[in-house]
């Protein structure tokens, strides 16, 4: 049997993530998961409700990519560059960030999302904070850095890379600016 709310949700994040927000409806979903429009209704209520949902579900698989890469990694360095390479798979796919294709649409959205996201980028700020401070403390990362502002320039650098190299040189791009950013730290 069919899971058709994990259906819906896979399809609306690649519309989010392909589109954006706005550039995708119920009727758009409905065509692509092979259901009545009315149909999404009976798991999301609204989009509002939906978008909430795919937010919270990217935020849970990348908690799950975080936590494997504190268990995997060493070093601080190491454990940046696995963290950008989880934006290599945006990239090979030709997809943005979720949440950065959300976040692009700012006060288009509903309060509630805009705050979904907001937590969802402070959670990935204080995780970098804390893998740079201990990077600092095992010598792996340079004693100068602030790790606050490290932090932020390392989600604005991959976010960037992302946006930029799904449509300019791919996968190589990125991955020059990912060593540029993991020596930058060193």
């Amino acid at each position: 049997m069919r899971d058709t709310r994990s259906a819906l949700l896979n399809e609306a994040e690649a519309l989010v993530r392909g589109r954006g927000y706005a550039g995708f409806s119920y009727a758009d979903l409905a065509e692509v998961v092979g259901i009545r429009k009315a149909s999404i209704h009976h798991h999301f209520r609204t989009k509002e409700d939906l978008g909430a949902a795919l937010v919270a579900a990217y935020a849970e698989r990348y908690d799950a990519a975080l936590a494997k890469i504190r268990a995997e990694e060493q070093g601080g360095v190491a454990r940046i560059e696995a963290y950008g390479r989880l934006y290599l798979g945006g990239v090979e796919q030709g997809l943005g960030c979720l949440c950065a294709a959300l976040a692009i649409e700012g006060a288009a959205l509903p309060e509630r999302l805009r705050q979904d996201i907001v937590r969802f980028f402070e959670h990935h700020i204080a995780w970098l904070e804390q893998v740079l401070r201990e990077g600092q403390a095992d010598g792996s990362v340079r004693a100068s850095l602030d790790p606050v502002v490290q932090a932020r320039f390392v989600v604005s650098t991959l976010e960037g890379a992302l946006l930029m190299e799904r449509l300019l040189a791919g996968p190589t791009a990125f991955t020059g600016t990912l060593r540029a950013l993991s020596e930058s730290l060193r």
